[in-house]
């Protein structure tokens, strides 16, 4: 028996482990590695005696249900952890399944905060690819990639929500494209992949521009034109023309 099978009889046998949740590369078909851990989230009662655990083999979050209820939710301060809980799987729940809806509600986005969560990543991204036309314009090199790598995360964080989902983490965005396609060849793994690629190079201004410039009339049918019209006449500059 592994450390992780007796550590998951230990937590189903005892009464004040109200949930488990296997997240990380073992909840991801595919992903896992020889090196990867077991990431667990253990939801408990105030009188639990579980401990958090870090180690080679197991990487054990302790929380109660209230803390559990609230993370990763915005105004938690752990917003970062949120794709966490994206094709998570609940070992133990309780009776009604509640583990597995809190679960589920993290690792998604609700179409109202969806909107938020795109409004704010789009002028992100714009505002980041002008800085890094500009700085390619003057011959600014450091500026031009540290800006070209910044408009990737407002980008895919962008194109995301737009489908209601979380932004995944860099290590698993190839195989979130290839597993679960957004739709559409724009947004198809051989061809995206290059593209964010390029848009970390001397490359950049070149890669920024065909991003910005496929995504306006995508941005436009979801209604958020504005945030393009607002560059006003820094919008020819933006596309290129």
């Amino acid at each position: 028996m592994t450390e992780f099978e007796r550590f998951l009889d230990r937590v189903m046998a005892d009464q004040e482990v109200l949930g488990l949740v296997l997240s990380g590369s073992h909840a991801r078909e595919g992903t896992a590695t020889s090196h990867s851990d077991h990431d667990l989230y253990a939801v408990v009662t105030p009188a639990a005696s579980l401990a958090p655990r870090r180690d080679a083999l197991l990487d054990v979050v302790v929380m109660t249900l209230d803390e559990f209820r609230a993370h990763a939710l915005p105004g938690s301060g752990t917003e970062w952890n949120r794709y966490a809980f994206a094709y998570s799987q609940v070992l133990k729940d309780t009776p009604d399944g509640l583990i597995a809806s809190l679960a589920a509600a993290k690792g998604r986005l609700a179409a109202e905060e969806a909107g938020v969560v795109a409004h704010e990543a789009l002028g992100a991204f714009l505002n980041s690819a002008y800085r890094c036309l500009k700085n390619a314009r003057d011959g600014n090199v450091m500026g031009t990639l540290l800006d070209g790598a910044e408009t990737v995360p407002a980008y895919l964080t962008y194109v995301f929500a737009l489908h209601g989902r979380v932004r995944p983490y860099n290590k698993y965005l190839e195989w979130e494209l290839r597993r679960h396609p957004l739709g559409g060849p724009l947004w198809a793994a051989d061809a995206l992949l290059p593209l964010l690629a390029a848009a970390l190079t001397l490359e950049a201004d070149g890669a920024v521009r065909t991003l910005l410039n496929d995504l306006e009339p995508h941005a436009r049918a979801a209604g958020h034109g504005e945030i393009y019209d607002s560059w006003g006449a820094d919008l020819a500059f933006l596309r290129g023309r």
